[in-house]
C-alpha cells in the first residue's frame, strides 16, 4: 500500500499442496560444510540482531464444546470440542475430555476457528490517528531501501492492534513497509498482543520478508524529470541491477564464511537481499497486473530466488497456472479494485478462480479498517465464486484466513490451524463467522484469553487511548 497518494474447486488438498513449500528455494540456498577456516555459512554476522522477546500471556486449561469447528485446513467438525492447555491446542474432535481444573465453555450455536492471520498490514507503522508524526510506512527517499526494517517503525500503542483483535479475531499479522519503493525493506511478523516493545510482539521464529513493489507506485514516486525509475522498464532495470550486485555480495560473504580471510564490508541492504538468495527471507511483492507478475517471476529465476506471494494481485486469476507452476501465492482483496489503472481489471471471482485452478490464494487487508472484517471479505469472495458456479465450502474458504497466509509466512508449523501441538490461537464467534452479523465473542492467543465481549476487563486498550495521568501537581 502507498499511503501517500493512491488509496490503498479443485479440492482443498490441491490448494494446500500449492501453498505447502512457501519458503524460497534457490540454487545458492545450500550451505556447504565449512572448510574450517571461516566462521561457517551464515555465521559472519547476526542475522537477527533484534530478537523476539515474546512471552505468551498466562492462560488456563480451556475446553470449548458443543461448537462448530473450522480447523483452518479445510476441515469441519459439527458439535465439536477443542481443548487448550499450556498455550497449545491439545485435542480437537467430537469427544474431548478435559482435565478437572479446566474452564469449560458451552459453544452451542457458535463457531470456533483458528485466529485470523493477515499477511499484509501497516498497523504500527501507519497507526491511528493518521497524522504525519505517526506515518512511518514509506521511506520514500530512494527507489531501493532494502536496508529499512519495518519493525523499527512499529508503535506498539497503535489502537488498531486491539481493534483488529477484538473486532476481527486477528491473532497474527505481518507488518510491511509501503510500496513507494522497488525494494521497500524488511517485513516483520507479530503476535497481536499488547506489549511495551515491538520485540515483545515479534512472532518467535518467523522468517523475515522483503517487501518489493512493481508497477505504478515506484514510477510515480520517482518519475520526475531525470529521475529513475519513471517507467515500468526502469522498474525492472533497477531491480535487475540491484539483484546482480546482491549476487556478487553474497558470493563474497559465502567465500569468507567458508574460507576465512578478511571479512567483506557489511551493507545492511544487501544483507537482506543475501538472505533472500539464501532462502532465509521471503519475498512479499506488491503487484497488480498479470503481465508484471509474470515478468517478476522470470526475473526471480534469473537471479536464483522465488517470490513467496504477490500482494493485491487483482489480475492473479489470469495467470493461476503460472502462479501454481512457480509455487507462488496471491494475497488478494475480495472486491477492492478500480482505484487506479493497474487495479482496473479486478473481478470478485479472483480468489475462487485461484482455488479452482489449484493455485495458492488467500485474503489480506492492507487497511486498518478492513483488517477488522476479513471474515466478511472471505464471505464476499466465496459468494462471488459460487455465483460463477465454483463450489467451495465454508470450511474450505476459512483456509484463506488461516493455513494459507500462515504457510506463506513460514509459520504454518506453529499456527494457522486447530491441530494438536500448534499455538492455541483461536476465535469463538457468536454465530456463523461468514455472516455480516457475527462478531468475535472470545479470542485466545497462545491459549490466553485476551478478548471477551462479555468481560469489560478483557477488552484490549492501548496506553495511547487510556491517556496520560493528571499533571495538576507537576512542577
Amino acid at each position: 500500500m502507498l499511503r501517500s497518494g493512491v488509496g490503498t474447486a479443485v479440492a482443498a488438498a490441491l490448494m494446500l499442496a500449492a501453498c505447502s513449500n512457501a519458503r524460497p528455494q534457490s540454487a545458492s540456498a545450500e550451505a556447504p560444510a565449512t572448510k574450517g577456516k571461516g566462521p561457517g555459512r551464515n555465521k559472519g554476522y547476526s542475522h537477527d540482531p533484534f530478537p523476539s522477546t515474546y512471552k505468551p500471556y498466562p492462560g488456563v486449561p480451556t475446553l470449548v464444546r458443543n461448537v462448530t469447528i473450522y480447523d483452518g485446513e479445510g476441515g469441519r467438525i459439527d458439535n465439536g470440542a477443542a481443548l487448550f492447555a499450556d498455550g497449545k491446542v491439545v485435542a480437537v474432535g467430537q469427544t474431548v475430555d478435559a482435565p478437572a481444573n479446566a474452564t469449560v465453555i458451552d459453544g452451542a450455536g457458535k463457531w470456533l476457528t483458528p485466529g485470523v492471520i493477515d499477511i499484509h498490514s501497516h498497523l504500527g507503522n501507519g497507526p491511528s490517528p493518521q497524522v504525519d508524526a505517526h506515518d512511518d510506512v514509506n521511506e520514500a527517499t530512494a527507489p531501493v531501501t532494502a536496508d529499512v526494517w519495518a519493525e523499527h517503525g512499529v508503535w506498539p500503542q497503535d489502537p488498531g492492534f486491539g481493534r483488529a483483535l477484538a473486532n476481527g479475531g486477528v491473532t497474527t499479522l505481518q507488518i510491511l513497509p509501503g510500496s513507494a519503493n522497488l525494494f521497500g525493506g524488511r517485513t516483520v511478523v507479530l503476535k497481536n498482543v499488547y506489549a511495551r516493545t515491538m520485540q515483545a510482539m515479534k512472532f518467535p521464529g518467523a522468517p523475515y520478508g522483503l517487501k518489493m513493489a512493481c508497477g505504478e507506485n515506484p514510477k510515480r514516486v520517482y518519475g520526475g524529470k531525470g529521475r529513475k525509475p519513471s517507467t515500468r522498464m526502469g522498474n525492472v532495470a533497477a531491480d535487475r541491477d540491484y539483484w546482480a550486485k546482491a549476487v556478487a555480495y553474497k558470493r563474497k560473504w559465502d567465500k569468507y564464511e567458508d574460507d576465512g580471510g578478511a571479512a567483506p564490508d557489511r551493507d545492511i541492504g544487501y544483507d537482506t537481499a543475501r538472505g533472500v538468495l539464501a532462502g532465509e527471507i521471503l519475498v512479499q511483492n506488491h503487484c497488480y497486473r498479470a503481465d508484471e507478475m509474470a515478468i517478476v517471476m522470470d526475473m526471480a529465476k534469473e537471479f536464483g530466488y522465488r517470490v513467496t506471494a504477490f500482494h493485491h494481485a487483482v489480475e492473479a486469476y489470469k495467470i493461476a497456472d503460472l502462479l501454481k507452476a512457480n509455487n507462488t501465492c496471491a494475497a488478494v482483496w475480495a472486491d477492492w479494485y478500480g482505484f487506479k489503472m493497474e487495479s482496473y481489471d479486478g473481478i470478485g471471482e479472483n480468489l475462487a478462480l485461484l482455488q479452482k485452478e489449484g493455485a495458492c490464494g488467500f485474503i489480506h487487508s492492507d487497511d486498518e479498517n478492513g483488517i477488522q472484517r476479513l471474515n466478511q471479505e472471505v464471505a464476499k469472495a466465496l459468494a462471488a465464486g459460487r455465483r460463477a458456479g465454483i463450489q467451495i465450502s465454508d470450511e474450505q474458504a476459512w483456509r484463506w484466513l488461516a493455513i494459507g497466509p500462515a504457510t506463506a509466512l513460514g509459520i504454518a508449523d506453529k499456527t494457522g490451524s486447530l491441530k494438536p501441538g500448534k499455538m492455541a490461537d483461536a476465535v469463538l464467534w457468536n454465530g456463523n463467522p461468514l455472516s455480516v452479523y457475527t462478531r468475535p465473542e472470545k479470542v485466545w492467543v497462545d491459549g490466553a484469553l485476551l478478548y471477551d465481549a462479555n468481560d469489560p476487563r478483557r477488552r484490549p486498550m492501548s496506553d495511547f487511548e487510556l491517556g496520560q495521568p493528571g499533571r495538576e501537581n507537576a512542577r
